[in-house]
């Protein structure tokens, strides 16, 4: 995706370093890679940064459009404030850029002498920022990768061309993958299909009752190799699966780091679940998904589906926002997906591209 145009703010002094500021999940950092590229095209000789979390920089490193990456957490807690404010006053940002935002960021952005600063407009604190972008996320009108986009307009990058994702993996880890599933007793050389059960809390999710019954299915196929992924905090999804899946699935839960997981996203030919970070993941690496999504605006695939051509979205049968489901274990809506919707579409996306897909260079 290149910058079609620059559009100067009145007597603007020239940007050449500038900062991304995404601090959320995994999935929401994905889903901000594209704007890497049009700030590359736009500002081809400018220092690039993001300021991140630890847990999902693991997907930025290496990426061919980022210099620096800046940590916004140590452990479990946030980098102080002043420590915070310090490095950024050092980093001499021209502008800053809050896809995510908080309070806490925007008083950062501003208390750190960042001369352009990007946000919502709709905020109680957007008078922290001097370029606002009034738009209503949650009204979920567009994909998270537009409004991430739109928001570079205020530094006059006008994308063209579709989305560009860019995710550099190191060279040899597909290996050690393969080595990782061989003493798990999981043939690589097997078609593997990747089950993801859990989302992390971030949406209504299909039981895993209804993942395992789908596992048993899918797996009667001898060339098929079922793999349930989940992180340590849901590893009990992934043994539930596995259990209902009679034991045709396998557990690599809590077994892989992110970058790990990406490979074996990657090396997969179809990825299943939920809505959660992962699913992005396999988009922007041409794997082919099924996702599970619910009506309910705030997470619906409307906003947060995968962004792939690859992929069939299953959704309940009556739209609805789920209203009856809070406070409940099992969500009634999202049971209205029956296994029988998720194989056929399962079926479908393996019979459309059983060849092997060829992969982007930047992979």
């Amino acid at each position: 995706m290149l910058c079609s145009a620059h559009v100067s703010h009145g007597e603007q002094a020239p940007i050449k370093r500038i900062l991304l500021v995404r601090t959320d999940r995994l999935g929401d950092v994905i889903l901000t890679l594209p704007m890497l590229p049009v700030l590359r095209s736009c500002f081809p000789d400018a220092h690039i940064a993001m300021l991140l979390r630890r847990y999902t920089g693991a997907i930025i490193e290496g990426n061919p459009f980022v210099n620096e990456l800046i940590w916004y957490d140590e452990g479990a807690e946030l980098v102080p404030f002043s420590t915070m404010r310090r490095t950024l006053r050092q980093g001499r940002f021209d502008a800053a850029i809050v896809v995510y935002p908080t309070f806490r960021l925007a008083w950062l952005m501003f208390s750190s002498g960042i001369p352009v600063r990007i946000g919502t407009g709709y905020r109680s604190y957007s008078f922290l920022f001097n370029r606002r972008v009034y738009e209503h996320r949650k009204d979920a009108r567009r994909h998270e990768v537009d409004y991430n986009l739109n928001l570079l307009s205020e530094l006059g990058c006008i994308p063209s061309g579709p989305p560009e994702f860019s995710i550099t993996l190191p060279t040899g880890l597909r290996e050690k993958v393969r080595e990782i599933l061989k003493s798990l007793g999981i043939d690589p050389s097997r078609e593997i299909i990747i089950l993801h059960p859990g989302s992390g809390g971030s949406a209504r999710e299909w039981s895993e009752k209804n993942f395992g019954t789908l596992a048993a299915r899918l797996g009667n196929d001898p060339a098929v190799q079922i793999v349930v992924t989940a992180t340590g905090a849901e590893a009990g999804k992934a043994e539930r699966v596995v259990r209902d899946s009679n034991g045709i699935a396998l557990s690599l839960a809590g077994t892989l780091t992110l970058q790990e997981l990406a490979v074996l996203i990657e090396m997969s030919r179809l990825f299943i679940s939920n809505s959660t970070g992962p699913i992005h993941v396999a988009a922007a690496l041409g794997t082919p998904v099924v996702g599970l999504y619910p009506w309910q605006t705030a997470m619906s695939a409307h906003r947060w589906g995968p962004y792939t051509n690859r992929k069939i979205v299953l959704t309940p049968r009556t739209p609805g926002d789920c209203s009856d489901c809070e406070g409940s274990s099992v969500c009634a809506c999202m049971e209205s997906i029956s296994v029988e919707d998720a194989y056929r579409a399962a079926q479908s996306l393996l019979d459309r591209y059983r060849m092997p897909i060829t992969r982007s260079s930047t992979v």
